[in-house]
């Protein structure tokens, strides 16, 4: 950070998951504040969010993109409420038809937010300039808007990341969990951030769950302790 123009890291898989983490947990810790944001997306994952059969996601298809959009939609909307600025890089496959990067690309001005085509796969440093051209018109240092106080106890943290990234409308807790954050605080660890588990195919726990589902409720399995690396792991779902 201190010996480069720009520093570049990703935050994966997923912007619920990855850059969740990275926003609540690690830039909090480290006192960092990203001057922007890229959300990367396919026209294949959003094909398939939008119901579209494995063995169809290679065929022109700007119907399956419309519905699976939403998917693309949350992630953005999340990451702008966060307070950051935002782009969207199209990661190209040979398969995309100009008709679905075009959709992508009026679906990211409607969101208020540049798209650029990422081509670096076929045409090298070539591909991106593009995408690194929007990076640098978007920079700006602003503070990160968390999504939940440091200070609150672990259960609120877990709502507040299932209900404003998720989307969830309710969060459920096992006897087990129960048990296990009332361990936590006493031990001290009871306003430790929470670093979630769940799975990467929905924003829900429930993989079935695709697009950008809401008024789902998510259920707390366990939770383990990370002393050391100074969070609690929540593993949702199964």
């Amino acid at each position: 950070l201190s010996l480069a123009d720009y520093v570049v890291t990703e935050a994966g898989f997923g912007a619920d998951l990855g850059a969740e983490k990275f926003l609540d947990i690690k830039c909090r810790k480290a006192g960092l504040s990203p001057s922007a944001v890229v959300v990367v997306a396919t026209v294949r994952a959003l094909k398939h969010h939008g119901g579209c059969p494995k063995d169809q996601l290679g065929v022109p298809s700007v119907e399956y993109l419309k519905e699976g959009a939403g998917n693309l939609r949350r992630h953005v909307e999340n990451m702008q409420n966060y307070g950051l600025p935002v782009c969207v890089a199209i990661n190209a496959f040979p398969t995309d038809s100009p008709e679905e990067h075009q959709y992508l690309r009026d679906l990211c001005a409607r969101l208020g937010v540049p798209c650029a085509l990422s081509e670096v796969f076929a045409k090298g440093g070539a591909g991106g300039l593009e995408l690194a051209e929007d990076v640098l018109g978007i920079l700006e240092k602003r503070p990160v808007r968390f999504t939940y106080p440091d200070d609150a106890p672990v259960a609120d943290k877990v709502r507040a990341v299932c209900k404003n990234i998720y989307g969830a409308a309710d969060v459920v807790f096992s006897a087990a969990a129960k048990k296990q954050l009332a361990e936590l605080d006493a031990g001290g660890f009871g306003r430790l951030p929470v670093c979630i588990a769940k799975t990467q195919y929905s924003f829900s726990d429930d993989t079935s769950l695709l697009a950008a589902p809401s008024g789902f409720t998510m259920t707390v399995r366990e939770l383990r302790l990370s002393a050391g690396a100074g969070f609690v792991v929540v593993v949702m779902g199964n």
